[in-house]
């Protein structure tokens, strides 16, 4: 175990980015096709091929799925994760012809301090194809891929992953993007929100503070009253080596988004697009009351970890009034006495 979204077999991640452009792309691919569901929870979604995961639409199945930065330009990622699918003879079987099935989602970074005069044509097509060629096991966290441009209330966000295995020896793991329009963060100090599911000191193992003040408990949203629906999401895969159907693999991604609120605070407002895409490998037989509870209880601890790891890898952009990284301000591991200098 990695901890790492490939601790699932036959998950591959890759990413794909531009540093003067401040975003990028990053890709999932599955080795074989995975049964997969949506569910969106932000109120300002952006999503790629959402309608083909609703529970009553025929494909069940997905090949890929592309995360990206670039707000609706974004979205064109998709293409390019389905181009390097498609020249592998990979996709949904119509007749003689070879679909891939991407959905994606998108986040809003156009206004980090990056170059995004690209002309005509957004680069988001030609970085998917790049992302889902670099896909492999081993893959990196932070301020890369779709996560380059990515940034929270008061930190720099990025892209975290965490995995987990259950009592019953199911594997989950998830990856990240964290956009958030909240904080990951308790108040102005190191505690991540999601410190109660930490797995060793994945993140600084810093605990939460002895006592909560008021003002921690203050809402700090990114953009403060002129913040805009567009402006922030968090996007989440969660992929588990269950066999599950597709209405499983939704409530899967349903349980899965209160890992979001063990992390952000506030979440899923009218300003976020949030987003967590649920796909199982189908490997292992899994009981479908208490035994996809266990699992979505384990995943929404995994989605949680996977968000302040996010926070936790990133680094700062190179721009002028950009927000520091979570280790420039609290460096690489933090007391578990709030009060120690």
């Amino acid at each position: 175990m990695k901890n790492l979204l490939t601790d699932i077999a036959g998950v591959r991640v890759g990413h794909a980015d531009d540093k003067a452009l401040a975003s990028g792309v990053t890709a999932v691919i599955f080795d074989r096709p995975a049964v997969a569901a949506i569910d969106i929870r932000g109120g300002g979604p952006g999503i790629r091929e959402g309608a083909v995961l609703d529970l009553e639409n025929t494909v069940e199945q997905i090949h890929g799925i592309a995360l990206a930065g670039g707000s609706a330009f974004g979205l064109e990622a998709g293409g390019g994760v389905q181009a390097w699918l498609a020249e592998q003879g990979r996709g949904f079987a119509i007749g003689g012809a070879l679909v891939p099935i991407v959905p994606g989602a998108i986040c809003f970074d156009l206004l980090n301090g990056g170059d995004k005069a690209w002309g005509r044509f957004a680069p988001y097509r030609d970085l998917g194809y790049a992302a889902a060629a670099a896909a492999a096991a081993d893959f990196a966290l932070g301020s890369v891929g779709a996560g380059l441009g990515a940034t929270t209330a008061n930190l720099k966000g990025g892209i975290g992953s965490a995995s987990a295995v259950t009592a019953g020896g199911i594997r989950v793991a998830a990856l990240a993007v964290v956009n958030a329009v909240g904080s990951v963060t308790v108040g102005d100090g190191p505690w991540f929100w999601a410190a109660p599911f930490e797995a060793g000191d994945e993140f600084g193992g810093g605990g939460l503070p002895i006592d909560f003040t008021p003002d921690m408990l203050e809402m700090r949203i990114k953009g403060g009253t002129s913040a805009t629906s567009v402006e922030n999401t968090t996007l989440a895969v969660v992929v588990t080596d269950a066999a599950l159907t597709k209405p499983q693999a939704r409530r899967l991604a349903m349980m899965a988004q209160t890992g979001f609120a063990r992390a952000i605070y506030p979440v899923h407002a009218p300003l976020d697009g949030d987003v967590v895409f649920a796909a199982a490998t189908g490997e292992k037989p899994v009981d479908p009351l208490a035994g996809l509870t266990e699992l979505g209880m384990v995943a929404a601890n995994v989605v949680a970890r996977a968000i302040a790891r996010g926070v936790y890898e990133a680094t700062a952009l190179p721009f002028p009034g950009a927000l520091p990284a979570w280790k420039d301000r609290f460096g690489f591991v933090c007391s578990r006495k709030p009060d120690t200098p």
